[in-house]
């Protein structure tokens, strides 16, 4: 093998290896600061390792249950992103919720579809740790 190939090799494993210690740095500071402060029920779902597309989805079905339930959120913020990550052209209010009023939530929610239910263990898990 020639030398330019295996510099090669390296470069393109130093570049895999690099990317997924970003992805798991981004993912370590989502759960840090979802445990410091309140956050909107779709990052905490996100933070949990819940689907972007399933978050959405779990995300209303907790604000069902904490109008049903009669739970407040602990603050309400103003943000022009969206869920999927983009950017929204207006700004939005959005609910800000502890983890120990998420705790509160997933006990009460009862999910049928199967990708729900997998999403809202995930979030008892990562919510219950730390409340």
């Amino acid at each position: 093998m020639q030398k330019s190939a295996i510099r090669r090799e390296r470069r393109a494993n130093r570049r895999t290896l690099r990317t997924e210690l970003r992805r798991r740095t981004a993912a370590n500071r989502l759960a840090s600061s979802c445990h410091r402060r309140p956050r909107s029920l779709a990052t905490v779902a996100v933070a949990a390792g819940v689907a972007k597309d399933t978050a959405s989805g779990v995300a209303n079905g907790l604000r069902s249950v904490a109008k049903r339930i009669g739970l407040a959120p602990a603050e309400q913020a103003r943000t022009k992103r969206t869920v999927a990550g983009g950017r929204g052209r207006k700004t939005r209010s959005v609910a800000h919720w502890t983890l120990a009023q998420i705790a509160r939530l997933v006990a009460a929610y009862r999910p049928r579809k199967a990708e729900y239910v997998a999403a809202a263990a995930l979030l008892a898990a990562f919510a219950g740790g730390a409340a």
